[in-house]
């Protein structure tokens, strides 16, 4: 008998069909959300355990995550519209509000409650106090972004004036001060993790304090949106805070093993024992936030923070740029990062 290869054939493209149009069918009910962060940071863990363990794919969203190094150029691309939510530093909300806008920059979810940089001195030293930046050269972050602002601030606490003490070195990119100071410049150096850990594990010398700590709790990096973006998105805004809630839970209830190896996949080229030290170190000093709400001690913290930077108009009211309504549902729906 003859072979008729049509109704294989035939059946092998109704097989196929199926298949495009259940994919089709999949996609055109998880919504798009393009999210910008200002950079690819251990610090961002939480956001991390997020898209790893699905809280965001299990809320029907279908979040594509890109890194836009420098606060202006991420605020930049929010504003055009390249981006829909941003991850980057509230002070930026704040710059676009003193321009003024019809349409305001609004924080809805906060991320990490302190500052994430380290002071790292060239040894390790057991007896060090801030007394001992008198007279040395400090390699500091950009003018006006947060980690310069919190360092100032936090320094100021401890009687030291980074305008009259110390030699400043300031102009040098984010991406490159690591490597300023590895190749001889500085006393001290301003570090986020994973670095600082890397630079321990070689031997280029100790984290000595913590800017952290000593600038205390503030709305560091934060979850925002354009107003306009918002208004016509609540429940996709309301659906990414609560995958947020649930991975600052989740990450409240795993180890610092457990949490490196969820979010390893976004740090290929690092080290598991770095990853593992990073999130220890910020787990311990309590950097990460537990839920996505901004509440008024916090904001207030932030401005002052501006305000000794010389970087504040007038006091901005949490109201006018803070929209804590999704973080507080997340805060009362969601239970368990499990």
């Amino acid at each position: 008998m003859k072979f008729n290869p049509k109704p294989l054939l035939l059946c092998c493209l109704i097989a196929l069909g199926l298949t495009l149009f259940a994919g089709c069918a999949k996609e055109s009910t998880d919504v798009k959300v393009k999210i910008g962060e200002v950079t690819r940071s251990v610090f961002y863990a939480p956001e991390y355990v997020a898209l790893s363990q699905d809280f965001f794919k299990d809320e029907g969203l279908d979040v594509e995550l890109q890194t836009i190094p420098g606060g202006d150029k991420t605020m930049t691309a929010l504003l055009s519209g390249a981006i829909d939510v941003a991850l980057v530093g509230s002070e930026t909300s704040v710059y676009v509000y003193q321009q003024g806008t019809d349409d305001p920059v609004i924080n809805f979810a906060q991320l990490t409650q302190r500052d994430g940089t380290f002071l790292f001195a060239r040894s390790a030293d057991t007896s060090f106090n801030w007394e001992k930046l008198k007279g040395s050269t400090y390699l500091g972050q950009r003018k006006g972004g947060m980690p310069q602002m919190a360092g100032a601030f936090a320094m100021k606490q401890k009687g030291i004036d980074t305008g009259k003490d110390l030699t400043l070195i300031q102009n040098i990119d984010f991406a490159n001060i690591a490597g300023a100071f590895a190749s001889g410049t500085g006393d001290y150096v301003q570090l986020f993790e994973p670095q600082a850990s890397i630079f321990e594990s070689e031997g280029r010398g100790a984290v000595v304090a913590s800017f952290g700590v000593e600038s205390g709790y503030l709305p560091y990096t934060v979850f925002m949106a354009k107003q306009s973006y918002i208004g016509k998105n609540k429940e996709t805004v309301q659906k990414f805070t609560n995958a947020i809630q649930r991975a600052q839970l989740w990450v409240k209830e795993h180890s610092p093993e457990e949490i490196a190896d969820a979010v390893l996949p976004y740090f290929e080229n690092t080290d598991r024992d770095i990853v593992v030290s990073a999130i220890e170190r910020y787990k311990e000093q309590d950097t990460y936030a537990g839920n996505p709400v901004i509440d008024d001690k916090e904001w207030n913290n932030l401005l002052d923070v501006m305000d000794n930077a010389g970087e504040l108009k007038d006091r901005v009211p949490l109201q006018a740029i803070v929209d804590n309504s999704f973080s507080e549902k997340a805060e009362q729906t969601v239970q368990s990062g499990n």
